[in-house]
């Protein structure tokens, strides 16, 4: 048993990845622990897909050892291909190569706040709307490794903190350990145990406000990097809704 006496769900240890002679990855060690939201960061090209993937044991020939220590996983794909001209329901894209019955499907949508659209058909979903079915779709077996790669995709300002919320929310539901992977810290910084910054390689790791105060990570990301502390260090007294509503805690 691990230093917190939670289970270590994955373990990543000196991992790379090269393809075509071209390092991908190279040197990343990290470990994702049950209840606990540990996130990648990065610029475009900093190998965060890359890392998640080795993590979940899809890309094979790694250099390291990435081992997993459950088959409970739930993954949400930075893109996902749909022919959005077909007139394909929230209900049917639940039970679409999916394995599912209608008590985890309902138990899913009301968790992640969209039960109501079921009958709706996913080309007329918003972007924040479809952001929560695909979560509901890989929390519906409640997983106990869930991987999110960029959920806040083609979602507004208003809607990214509802969603980060939401994922709270999911660790704590299910006491599932999340691999999280954003662009920046900026907004996860509330949520996130642990950061790791990539660029290739590991460029620093530890909690947000550490990691927001190196100086390798403001090097990264630029101007950017000096707002991160404030965002990090407001007090949620509050909760946001789905609309961005405030709501404040008694």
């Amino acid at each position: 048993m691990n230093k917190n006496n939670k289970k270590t769900l994955v373990k990543v240890e000196k991992a790379g990845l090269k393809i075509n002679g071209k390092s991908l990855v190279d040197g990343v060690s990290f470990e994702v622990r049950q209840g606990e939201i540990v996130t990648l960061i990065g610029p475009n090209g900093s190998g965060k897909s890359t890392t998640a993937k080795i993590a979940l044991g899809i890309h094979n020939n790694i250099e390291g050892v990435a081992k997993k220590f459950t088959d409970k996983i739930g993954y949400v794909p930075q893109k996902i291909s749909i022919d959005w001209t077909l007139p394909i329901r929230v209900i049917d894209f639940m039970f679409l190569t999916n394995d599912l019955n209608n008590e985890q499907i309902n138990i899913a949508l009301n968790l992640t706040g969209v039960e109501h659209l079921k009958q709706k058909n996913v080309s007329d979903l918003s972007g924040g709307e479809f952001q929560r079915v695909l979560i509901a779709r890989a929390i519906a077996k409640k997983p106990e490794f869930l991987v999110l790669d960029e959920p806040v995709q083609g979602v507004d300002f208003k809607g990214e903190i509802a969603i980060y919320e939401l994922i709270k929310k999911i660790s704590e539901e299910f006491n599932c350990g999340i691999l999280l992977i954003s662009h920046d810290l900026h907004m996860v910084m509330s949520a996130t145990d642990y950061v790791i910054c990539l660029n290739g390689h590991v460029c620093c790791s530890g909690k947000p406000h550490v990691v927001a105060q190196d100086n390798r990570y403001k090097e990264l990301f630029g101007d950017r990097a000096s707002k991160v502390l404030t965002l990090y260090e407001h007090k949620h007294d509050h909760t946001h809704s789905q609309d961005g509503t405030i709501n404040r805690k008694q």
